[in-house]
C-alpha cells in the first residue's frame, strides 16, 4: 500500500494522507491533480491541514472515476483513489448502469462477459489459462465477447482498483466449482429438466390459503431413520414413499400428508462454513451467503459438477411442485459472510455496504456488515437474483432474512417484479427495526406495512403473547401462563389488524405471518422446559398443542417449524446455526412416538383448508363473521359464521375444567380437540352446554341444515 494516498470522499472533497505532514507545509503553488491519459490538470484549493498528517482539499471540478490520477503537491506525488464518493447520490447518477445484463451471456458460438466496476482502472478475464482484457463501456461497465463454445470452463476476473490488483469470482455467477473455488460458464440448455416449467407450479390463487412449513434441506433427511437414500441432499427431498422402519411416512411424502401448502427452505444458495467436498465435517443453517445465484454445493451428491448441482436443486423444486407444494426460498440480502472477501467489496470498495456518516462500517445485522440495498446497483443485483430464481428455478416465494435492514423501495420493486408471474408469489420477512445506517422512514419494518402492501411480516406480537417474551426465557404467555394476556386473544385470532381489539400489527390481515416457533431461538418445546419446568411433560405437551392450535386457527397465514408438530427439541440449544446434525436434524423416531399429535395438527390443517371462514381476506369480512364468545376467564372462545356452517372454538389454558355455554342450542360436532385419550373427535354434542377440560382446545361445527 502507498505511503501517501488521496481519497475522493465527495464530489468536491479530497482527503490527503501522507506519512509526514511537513511535506505539505512549505509549498507555494496550490496542489493540482494530473490525468495522464488526457494530459489534463484539475485545480484544487487547500481547505485544512491537520496535525495528523492529513489534509482536506476542495476540488474545483468533478474528477473522472476509474482513471489513473495523481495529486501533485510541491515535490510530493500522491495517487488519487475514490473512497466515500462511491456512496453519494452523484456517483449513482453518473455510474449506475441499470440497462445492462451482467454476468455471463452464453451461446455455443461465443460468450459475452459483463461486469460493473466503475472504480477499476483495469479488468481482465482469466479463462482457459489466458488473460483477456475487457473493454470499458459507459457507466462503469466492462465487457468482452469471446468466440467459441465455453460451456463448462472456469473463469474469474483480475482487476486493478485503488492501485491494488486482486482476483475475484463473478458475483453474478450461476455455477461454481466446489467451495466456490471458481465461477463456471454454463449452457442453460444443459441444465433444463423435462416438464419443469412455470406452468407446472402449484395453482394456489389466494395466498391467504397458504400454510407454511419451514424446513432445512439437510435436517429434513439426514437421519438414517428417515429411510431416504440421498440423506441431507437436494435429491433426498425428491424421494417418495419413504418411511421409518416401522412404516411411518417421512420426508417429502410426510410433508405432503401433513397438508401444508408451502415449504420454506432455509437458504439453499451457496454459503460458507461447510466444506462442500466433506459436508459431514461441518454444519450451517446457511445465513453466511457467498454466491447468491448458485445452489449450495454441500446439498449436491456431485458438488464439483456444476450442471449436476443445478439439476439436483431443480429436481427438488420439481418434486415439491409435483406434490402440489409451493417452494419459498429463505434469502439473505442484508449482509455477506465476510465483507472484505466478498466480490462486491473487491469490485467497488465501499459501495455495496452501509457506512455511518463518520465513515465507520454499519453493523445493524450484527454479523459485521450491512448490504446497502438502497444503492442502485445493489438493488439491481437483488432484483436480478430474484429474477434468476423465478425464471431458472420457478420458485414460488421468498422469505427475507432481517428484512427491516432492507429499504422499502427495494422491497416494493421486488413485489412489482413478482406480480409479473402468472401465480401469486409469496413475499414475507422479518420486519424488525435494526440499528443499520438507513433512515428509519426507509426501513422495510412492520411499522411501515401500509407502504408494503404486497409484503407479509412475521408477527412477534402473536408469538410472544402466546408463549412469553422471546428474550426472557422464563417469561410466560397465554398458553403457559394460566391465561396471561387473555385480553390480547381477540386481537391475535382476528389477524392483529382490527383497531377495536388493539393497535394493529400490520395494515391488512393478508400481511400477518402467525407463528410460535421457527429455526431461530428455542423450539417451543425447549422453551416450555425452561418456562414451565415445574409442570409435567403431559401438561407441557398440552400447552404446546394450544399454541400450535391457535396458530392454525387464527386469521392470517400460519407458519409451522418442521417438527413442531411432534414437539421438536434441539436439546436446549437456542442458536443452533452451526451446532451439527445431532442437534438440528429432524428426529423421525419422535415423529413415530408422537403420531397422535401429528394427526391432531393434520386435522387442524385439513379443517383450515376445507373451510374458508378460517382464511378470511379482509377486515370487513372478519368483522362480519368472527365474534368473541362469553366464557369464564381465562378460557377463551370465539365463533366463526360461515355461509353453510358455524364454528365455535374454545381454549382452556388452565389446570381446571370449566362449564361452557355454546352460542346456540343445536347439534354440534367436535371437529378437533387435543383430548386424545377420550377420543371425542367427531362426536356430537346436543344442546348448548358442554365442559372443557384442562389445557383443552376444541373446535365444534354446527351445520346450518341441522335444525
Amino acid at each position: 500500500m502507498e505511503t501517501h494516498v488521496a481519497w475522493i470522499d465527495d464530489v468536491h472533497v479530497l482527503t490527503v494522507i501522507v506519512n509526514d505532514s511537513s511535506l505539505l507545509l512549505h509549498t507555494e503553488e496550490p496542489p493540482v491533480i494530473y490525468w495522464a491519459a488526457k494530459e489534463k490538470y484539475f485545480l484544487t484549493k487547500v481547505k485544512k491541514l491537520n496535525a495528523d498528517s492529513t489534509a482536506t482539499i476542495i476540488l474545483l471540478e468533478e474528477l473522472p472515476i476509474g482513471e489513473n490520477l495523481v495529486l501533485l503537491w510541491g515535490t510530493v506525488k500522491v495517487p488519487v483513489y475514490p473512497r466515500a464518493i462511491v456512496r453519494t447520490d452523484w456517483f449513482d447518477q453518473h455510474y449506475a448502469n441499470l440497462n445492462t445484463t451482467l454476468g455471463v451471456d452464453y451461446a455455443d458460438s461465443a460468450t459475452t462477459f459483463s461486469i460493473w466496476a466503475p472504480t477499476a482502472t483495469s479488468v481482465k478475464l482469466q479463462l482457459d489459462n489466458r488473460d483477456f482484457v475487457l473493454n470499458r463501456q459507459n457507466k462503469g461497465l466492462w465487457k468482452i465477447k469471446i468466440h467459441g463454445d465455453w460451456h463448462g470452463f472456469t473463469y474469474d476476473y483480475k482487476i486493478i482498483v485503488n492501485g491494488q490488483t486482486t482476483c475475484l469470482n463473478d458475483p453474478y455467477a450461476k455455477a461454481m466449482l466446489a467451495n466456490s473455488e471458481k465461477s463456471v460458464i454454463i449452457d442453460p440448455a444443459k441444465t433444463a429438466l423435462p416438464n419443469f416449467s412455470k406452468r407446472n407450479r402449484p395453482k394456489l390463487q389466494n395466498l391467504q390459503d397458504a400454510i407454511i412449513y419451514e424446513l432445512h434441506v439437510r435436517d429434513a433427511t439426514n437421519q438414517e431413520e428417515s429411510g431416504v437414500v440421498h440423506r441431507g441432499k437436494f435429491l433426498g427431498l425428491t424421494e417418495t414413499a419413504t418411511t421409518t422402519k416401522n412404516g411411518f411416512s417421512t420426508a417429502l411424502t410426510y410433508i405432503k400428508e401433513l397438508g401444508c401448502t408451502h415449504v420454506q427452505l432455509l437458504p439453499i444458495n451457496d454459503f460458507a462454513r461447510v466444506d462442500e467436498t466433506n459436508p459431514n465435517a461441518n454444519y450451517n443453517w446457511g445465513y453466511d451467503p457467498l454466491y447468491f445465484q448458485v445452489p449450495e454445493g454441500s446439498y449436491s451428491v456431485s458438488p464439483n459438477d456444476p450442471v449436476a448441482r443445478i439439476h439436483e436443486c431443480k429436481k427438488m423444486i420439481q418434486a415439491f411442485h409435483q406434490q402440489d407444494i409451493a417452494v419459498i426460498l429463505d434469502v439473505v440480502y442484508n449482509h455477506v459472510f465476510i465483507m472484505e472477501e466478498s466480490p462486491f467489496e473487491k469490485l467497488v470498495p465501499g459501495y455495496y455496504f452501509r457506512y455511518h456518516s463518520n465513515g465507520s462500517l454499519s453493523n445493524g445485522t450484527g454479523v459485521g456488515n450491512d448490504f446497502a440495498t438502497e444503492r442502485t446497483m445493489a438493488r439491481k443485483f437483488i432484483l436480478d437474483t430474484i429474477d434468476c430464481w423465478l425464471n431458472d428455478y420457478h420458485v414460488d416465494g421468498f422469505r427475507f432474512d432481517l428484512m427491516g435492514a432492507i429499504d422499502i423501495e427495494t422491497m416494493n420493486k421486488i413485489h412489482d417484479r413478482c406480480k409479473e408471474e402468472t401465480v401469486p408469489i409469496m413475499l414475507l420477512g422479518e420486519g424488525w427495526d435494526l440499528s443499520t445506517a438507513l433512515a428509519s422512514e426507509k426501513k422495510a419494518t412492520s411499522m411501515h406495512s401500509n407502504q408494503l402492501t404486497g409484503i407479509k411480516f412475521f408477527n412477534d406480537y402473536f408469538r410472544d403473547s402466546l408463549k412469553g417474551q422471546l428474550f426472557y426465557k422464563h417469561d410466560t404467555g397465554y398458553v403457559n401462563g394460566q391465561g396471561r394476556f387473555i385480553e390480547r386473544l381477540p386481537h391475535l385470532i382476528s389477524g392483529t389488524t382490527l383497531e377495536e381489539f388493539g393497535t394493529p400489527f400490520v395494515s391488512e390481515v393478508n400481511q400477518t405471518i402467525n407463528y410460535v416457533e421457527c429455526h431461530d431461538n428455542h423450539t417451543l418445546w425447549d422453551r416450555l422446559l425452561l418456562s414451565n419446568d415445574q409442570d409435567s411433560e403431559l401438561t407441557r405437551k398440552k400447552m404446546h398443542q394450544l399454541a400450535s392450535g391457535i396458530t392454525l386457527l387464527s386469521q392470517g397465514i400460519p407458519f409451522i417449524h418442521a417438527g413442531q408438530e411432534w414437539f421438536r427439541t434441539k436439546q436446549g440449544d437456542d442458536n443452533s446455526y452451526i451446532s451439527g446434525d445431532q442437534i438440528n436434524q429432524l428426529d423421525w423416531r419422535k415423529r413415530e412416538v408422537e403420531n397422535d399429535n401429528v394427526e391432531f395438527i393434520k386435522t387442524l390443517i385439513a379443517l383450515r383448508k376445507k373451510y374458508d371462514v378460517f382464511r378470511l381476506t379482509s377486515k370487513q369480512d372478519i368483522r362480519r363473521r368472527l365474534f368473541i364468545l362469553e366464557t369464564p376467564t381465562p378460557v377463551f372462545g370465539f365463533t366463526l359464521l360461515g355461509d353453510n356452517e358455524d364454528f365455535a372454538i374454545y381454549v382452556n389454558p388452565t389446570k381446571t375444567s370449566y362449564p361452557l355455554r355454546l352460542p346456540s342450542s343445536a347439534r354440534w360436532r367436535i371437529m378437533a380437540n387435543n383430548n386424545f385419550s377420550n377420543n371425542t373427535a367427531q362426536q356430537e354434542v346436543k344442546g348448548e352446554f358442554i365442559s372443557i377440560d384442562p389445557y383443552e382446545l376444541v373446535v365444534l361445527k354446527k351445520s346450518r341444515e341441522i335444525k
